[in-house]
């Protein structure tokens, strides 16, 4: 099984466990909506890399009900979740089936956003990509990505993984989702905090940071500068 597989599968019950799955889920996506500066009334041009069921992309469209967005997923299950559940707010993005790296993104956006997906890319394919969005951002545009991140040290690492199986233990996970979220885990190749801002000011983004973070659950980016 390949990834695309391992989230098609995953795509009926995927929202349903997201509570138990991600500890931290209202800190955590609460921070990656209200980070977005822009006026809520702003038409702004949104690209979702890794889209999933549209969860991230939902909640951003919420609250800024002018947004157009483009939906890119390798996973044509998990679109067609994120597809009903924008028709259910009388919107209609564009829908797109690929690998994000892959992918001719020849269009420009306000805002690119991702949530809990580029940490499966290798870190070579990382840096290509933070590369990639910096160059399809329009001038003062904003990249967000909420994701995990690995820790710094083997200890730290060590540390984040029981505090997750903890974590959802206490909150009522079965042995059958937990069993089949440590298999989608098998895909990860996350990467230390730090490292990854350093490559997106490497690529050019200013006004680097870290917004939040919960052990390996952070929320990151940076801005393209209005002026070269």
């Amino acid at each position: 099984m390949n990834i695309q597989e391992a989230f098609n599968n995953a795509a009926a019950d995927y929202d349903n466990l997201r509570r138990i799955l991600i500890p931290c889920f209202d800190e955590f996506y609460k921070t990656a909506v209200e980070i977005i500066p822009s006026n809520r009334q702003a038409s702004l041009k949104v690209l979702d890399l890794g889209a999933g069921t549209g969860l991230y992309s939902g909640m951003v469209q919420s609250v800024f009900p002018n947004a157009e967005f483009t939906l890119l997923d390798l996973a044509f299950e998990m679109l067609e979740k994120a597809e009903f559940r924008f028709r259910k707010m009388g919107k209609f993005p564009h829908l797109l089936i690929g690998n994000y790296v892959e992918v001719d993104l020849c269009d420009s956006y306000d805002l690119v956003i991702s949530a809990l997906s580029i940490h499966h890319l290798p870190d070579c394919n990382k840096k290509l990509l933070y590369q990639k969005i910096y160059n399809i951002l329009n001038p003062g545009g904003m990249f967000v990505n909420a994701d995990q991140v690995l820790g710094k040290t083997t200890d730290l690492e060590k540390l984040y993984r029981q505090h997750w199986l903890n974590s959802v233990l206490a909150l009522g996970v079965s042995p059958e989702d937990l069993k089949s979220a440590q298999k989608r885990m098998e895909y990860d190749c996350m990467t230390p905090l730090d490292v990854q801002l350093s490559w997106l000011e490497a690529a050019g983004f200013q006004n680097v940071d870290c917004w939040y973070k919960n052990f390996s659950f952070a929320v990151f980016g940076g801005y393209r500068p209005i002026q070269p």
